[in-house]
Order: structure tokens, then sequence, then C-alpha cells
């Protein structure tokens, strides 16, 4: 009678394992394809990054614009304060959208990348460099047990030292491409519809941030205010990278029209 018992116990165990997809066994290791050839940890740290915040790259033949969206994440949060665009070296900037705290990690990590090469070859490093350097971590770490993805696509614009004007956004997977125009998160369907039918690669500097706001709002849905809003750019006439002020921010939104 015993060990009928325990046979009862354990037979529907057996059945209930035998009915579980056979897809649940091929995302709990990053290092197992599945048999259509997906690596799943992967493929989820991708939706992570179209869930996450609006980041916007635009470039032409005068220059590059990075702008991002910032949230309030809490009724006390101080929003002004939250840094969507970072200067990486003086002739570029970045953005992201994703996890913040891996986009933090590499942001820093790249500044420590540009820092080394100007030390060791009194030079700038060239924008595609330094984005296929921060692209090799992310692909090492999408082929070791122990380990996860990066959930954050990294959005490069500067301008090289020969003059030539680079805007490049980083996958997950460690793969980079080179764009126009480019958009990274839950509104970036919207946005880039927006600029398609808009861009022109002979557009101003200030006529691209323009675009740009116009491109966030058509995928927030909303009037877009000073707190929302994080915008850098660097124009080929200076090779400057820099951030625009709270002052500055309010006059292209007011510009743009998009406040209301």
């Amino acid at each position: 009678m015993v060990r009928t018992e325990k046979c009862m116990r354990i037979k529907p165990r057996v059945m209930i394992m035998s009915f579980m997809p056979a897809a649940m066994g091929y995302d709990r290791a990053l290092t197992i394809f599945s048999p259509d050839g997906k690596l799943y940890q992967v493929e989820y740290a991708a939706e992570a990054v179209r869930r996450g915040w609006t980041s916007l790259g635009l470039k032409s033949e005068n220059g590059v614009v990075l702008i991002a969206e910032r949230r309030k994440v809490a009724p006390l949060h101080d929003v002004i304060s939250l840094e969507k665009v970072f200067t990486i070296d003086t002739h570029m900037g970045a953005t992201f959208s994703g996890l913040g705290h891996d986009g933090r990690v590499l942001i820093d990590y790249a500044r420590l990348i540009a820092v080394r090469h100007r030390l060791t070859f009194d030079e700038e490093i060239d924008v595609e460099l330094l984005a296929r350097t921060i692209c090799d971590i992310k692909q090492l770490y999408t082929q070791q047990g122990g380990v996860r993805p990066f959930g954050v696509s990294i959005i490069f614009g500067g301008i090289d030292k020969d003059g030539k004007v680079e805007l490049i956004k980083t996958e997950p997977s460690g793969l980079y491409f080179k764009y126009y125009a480019t958009v990274a998160g839950s509104g970036e369907q919207a946005a880039l519809s927006y600029i398609e039918k808009y861009y022109n690669f002979k557009l101003s500097t200030e006529e691209l941030i323009i675009l740009g706001l116009r491109a966030l709002r058509a995928s927030l849905g909303e009037p877009l205010t000073v707190e929302r809003v994080e915008i850098g750019f660097v124009d080929k006439s200076t090779r400057i990278f820099r951030k625009l002020s709270v002052e500055e921010i309010k006059m292209y939104l007011e510009k743009a029209g998009v406040t209301s």
C-alpha cells in the first residue's frame, strides 16, 4: 500500500513535466540555442530596450543631435537632475534606451576607452572605433554562462578628426549600425515614421533639433516640457559636443511648437 501511494504521488509530476512547452528550456541558459536558432536571453534584452524611455539621434552634413526623454519616477523626483544625454569626449556624445544601470556602466566604460585612446595616441578616438569596442563587450556577454546580456541600446553621435559626421546605434546582441536618423525605446515606431516624412540630409543643426523634438512629441502623444527632454549636439564647424541648458531647451520647444 505504501508503494502504491508513492507511485500516485510521483505520477502526476511526470505528467505535468511532459506537457511543458519545449521552448521553456531554452530561455534558462544564455549559451543554449533554441531549435529556430535564437538566444532567448538576447531577445529578452532587446525587449527591455523596446520598453525603455525614448532616445533619438539625427545627423546631417552639418552635425549630430541627440535627444532623450525623461520621466518622473516618483512624485518628489528631481527630473532635471536625471541625465540621459552624456558627453563621451569633446567631439562625441551618447544617449541610451533600456536598463538605466546597464547604460550607466557602459557609458562610463566608453569614457574610459576614449581617455585611454587620447593618452596613448594623442588624438580623439573615432566614433565607430568606440562603438565597435562597446559592442565587443556586449557580444562577449552573449556567449558566456553565468552572465546576462546588457539590456540597453546606446546611440553614439559625433564628428571624427577628418570631419566625418557619424551616428551609430549599438544593439544588445553586439551589433551596431550607422544611421542618418535612429530611435530607440518605446516610442521608436511613431518617432521614426515622423522623421521619415520630414528628414533631409541638408538640415542645419537647429533644424535637426526641431525635427527631433517634433518626432518625440509624436511618439509620446502629449506636449513636451523642459523636464521631459534633454538635448545634446555637436556642430561640424566647432566639433565640440555640448548639452543645451534649460533656457535653450525651452526656446527650442517653443520654436518647435510642441509645448501644447
